[in-house]
């Protein structure tokens, strides 16, 4: 059964006039929530699609505390204008009974504009047709209501893991690992000690092993739409998190952003 958790009090939001295509303000809006946002765990954006105020307001919480960053919005036409922006989302969670833009319309929509976020849909249409219906039209995962929330965040990590590209639910890189489960990360098997904020800055760089990663990226991957974020905050964050795995690891490509490098890789 869905555990019904009690969430922090949300606030209603409208999302930066900048961040959408044509802008949004005012009374004509679309409504957007972020869940009370939990600073010990953030790790992964998610956008939320529910409508129905006491499951979204349970799942937000419970993704919350499992780790996650989530923006929640009640009907499609907001899930289409949020993920239309560059919030950075790694997943979406999606019910199919959605007003204006129905969970089956926001699917086709997105999919075939060749956008490849991992969908997890989450309905009360139980049969098989629907079911194979969902999954036919690009979702990634199918859970019926009511579920487990243990399920959800284990179905979500494991769709996150299937986009990285990964099978075992660990990151390593040479001699570095990181465990998101454990939230545990081992340089040459020693356990180092990071705050949240540098361990999901670092589950972000290995997840992304060899690419460059812009600072831009990094603060929509790390921050929801109600967070203020100060200019040089992922600075200090990479600067801190440097002197803890080593400034050998962590590289800056000047004007574009960062990535990570194993130093025992490089040319002497």
């Amino acid at each position: 059964m869905l555990r019904l958790l009690m969430p922090r009090p949300l606030r209603l939001l409208t999302p930066p006039r900048s961040n959408f295509s044509g802008g949004v303000s005012g009374a004509s809006a679309p409504l957007f929530f972020a869940s009370g946002y939990d600073h010990n765990h953030p790790i992964m954006k998610i956008l939320l699609a529910e409508d129905d105020p006491m499951i979204g307001r349970s799942v937000a919480s419970g993704l919350r505390h499992a780790g996650f960053t989530v923006d929640w919005v009640l009907d499609g036409t907001s899930a289409l204008q949020a993920l239309s922006s560059s919030e950075g989302y790694a997943a979406l969670v999606l019910d199919l009974g959605l007003p204006k833009l129905d969970g089956v319309g926001l699917l086709h929509n997105i999919r075939n504009r060749n956008d490849t976020i991992p969908v997890l849909i989450t309905t009360a249409r139980d049969s098989v047709a629907d079911r194979i219906s969902g999954l036919n039209l690009g979702a990634d995962d199918y859970l019926v209501k009511p579920f487990d929330l243990d399920e959800l965040t284990a179905r979500l990590r494991a769709l996150l893991r299937r986009s990285q590209g990964r099978a075992r639910n660990e990151l390593r890189i040479g001699g570095l690992s990181l465990r998101p489960e454990s939230h545990e990360v081992l340089l040459n098997n020693q356990p180092l000690t990071l705050s949240q904020r540098e361990f999901a800055l670092l589950e972000i760089l290995m997840g992304q092993a060899g690419n460059t990663v812009s600072r831009e990226t990094l603060e929509k991957r790390l921050y929801g739409w109600k967070d203020e974020v100060a200019s040089n905050t992922i600075e200090v964050h990479l600067h801190n998190l440097r002197r803890k795995v080593g400034h050998d690891w962590i590289r800056n490509v000047r004007g574009v952003g960062y990535k990570i490098i194993d130093p025992q890789q490089l040319p002497p």
